[in-house]
């Protein structure tokens, strides 16, 4: 039986991605969707994108780009970074072993971090996408592609809905009644003071927190089971991550 599976914000996690891998007893037959932000936080990035190469010759997968997977990009490729994500963006322990590497291995993961989606749209009218859109006739439409990434406005608007309307009331936004269901990362859950996935209206935040102290999910799209690693940083007791 094939599952598609959805991966939340994994940043730099080897250990958590491992883990989740097994709790959810992952397996060739199974649709994998990661949703980005594979990088920075934790000292273990060239080892997630090792991963999910090899992921990508034996699984059905498609992985989103994040915000932090394009920095990381534009570092690599020109040696320019910005400071906050440096300094507060987890940046600084991904620069570290990112030197460590040979050119060839840095050439392997520019390259895929270059072939990463803006987002996927299956045949159900289901969007995965890492952080959101703001176009009002939907990701078509979107005029400035980064905002694919960096995009914080639709959760943000799920999360103040108001509850008491549906989607067939004139003031319901339309944003989210483009699409079946809507799946992003970005904006950890841990700001609600949840470790869990979320739903509001259509909108399904898969971002647990592994940034930080809370935990790396992945969930299936269809029957919102999900599973989950410990929390991220006992899993690194010798790093700060991004806390």
């Amino acid at each position: 039986m094939s599952r598609t599976l959805v991966i939340g914000d994994i940043h730099g996690s080897y250990n958590a991605l491992q883990q989740i891998m097994e709790h959810a007893a992952v397996t060739v037959n199974d649709h994998l969707i990661f949703l980005g932000d594979y990088v920075d936080g934790w000292g273990q990035s060239p080892e997630v994108i090792d991963f999910l190469i090899h992921l990508k010759a034996t699984h059905n997968c498609i992985f989103m780009r994040g915000n932090h997977d394009d920095l990381l990009l534009q570092w690599l490729k020109t040696g320019n970074y910005n400071d906050e994500w440096f300094t507060a963006g987890g940046g600084y322990i991904t620069t570290v072993t990112y030197n460590a590497l040979t050119e060839d291995k840095k050439q392997l993961h520019i390259l895929f971090l270059e072939s990463l989606h803006d987002y996927h749209l299956d045949e159900s009218n289901r969007l995965f996408i890492h952080a959101g859109f703001t176009n009002l006739n939907g990701i078509t439409h979107e005029f400035f592609k980064p905002l694919f990434y960096w995009d914080r406005t639709l959760w943000e608007m799920a999360l103040a809905l108001d509850k008491t309307i549906d989607s067939n009331h004139p003031q319901y936004p339309k944003r989210l009644t483009l699409y079946k269901e809507i799946f992003i990362g970005h904006t950890p859950v841990t700001r609600i003071k949840q470790t869990v996935p979320i739903n509001m209206a259509n909108v399904w935040n898969v971002d647990t927190g592994a940034a930080f102290k809370g935990v790396l999910t992945i969930m299936d799209a269809d029957t919102k089971e999900y599973w989950q690693s410990d929390p991220v940083h006992t899993l690194h007791p010798d790093e700060d991550g991004r806390n």
